[in-house]
């Protein structure tokens, strides 16, 4: 039997929360999403502060991510990057992302993004089609989970040898772990891709059971 690691109860998951090293401007906006309906959208602290240690760690100075929403992973990975970093932004909404771009104005990130409205593979097979092949750091994808597959796919060519692909809601709450009858369609999708990531030779692999299921890849 597997030895079960620590599993944290509300007061725990508040003092790791407090123990993050958060830059004040992704506390801000991490406040101003908490009161959302669609909150646990966003990327959880402990999440962010692991990418910015992998960009800092890696050199990274070309980030894309698929999944916006209000803005949080898109700043940290600027911040992390610093001014010589650029970011490559994927969302279909306009409302989300108006309260990421007041908060990257705020943080004097904004002119380090580009944010690109419009449905997450059509800009991924433009970047492709415009010689982009290996051209990115480190690739998030934090979206609509039926399309995991097809964004891994494309993140295998947009990511340079060596650099991270990043998935995120790999758990969805630990669906993943309870098949039945009436469960989502999304989960069935990524339940399997779990599995062929867990095989796939082109990517070494790390399954972190951080937020809601983060999956680290290092393309081969």
């Amino acid at each position: 039997m597997t030895r079960q690691t620590l599993s944290l109860d509300p007061a725990l998951v508040g003092y790791v929360t407090a123990m993050q090293r958060e830059p004040e401007a992704l506390a801000r906006l991490r406040a101003a999403t908490a009161g959302h309906r669609l909150a646990r959208m966003q990327l959880a602290p402990e999440q962010g502060q692991l990418l910015m240690l992998l960009l800092q760690l890696t050199g990274a100075r070309r980030y894309l991510e698929v999944g916006t929403y209000t803005g949080y992973s898109a700043m940290a990975a600027a911040l992390a990057m610093g001014e010589t970093g650029r970011v490559t932004a994927c969302d279909v909404s306009d409302a989300f992302t108006r309260i990421a771009r007041a908060h990257w104005q705020a943080a004097g990130v904004a002119g380090r993004i580009e944010l690109v409205l419009q449905p997450a593979l059509r800009t991924l097979d433009a970047l492709l089609d415009d010689g982009q092949a290996g051209a990115f750091d480190c690739m998030l994808i934090d979206a609509d989970k039926p399309g995991y597959p097809d964004y891994y796919e494309r993140a295998l060519r947009l990511v340079r040898p060596g650099g991270l692909i990043l998935l995120d809601n790999m758990l969805l709450g630990g669906d993943v772990a309870r098949p039945h009858n009436e469960e989502a369609p999304g989960v069935g999708v990524i339940r399997d891709l779990n599995a062929a990531l867990r095989d796939d030779a082109r990517v070494a692999h790390c399954f972190l059971p951080l937020g809601d299921g983060l999956i680290v890849l290092m393309r081969r």
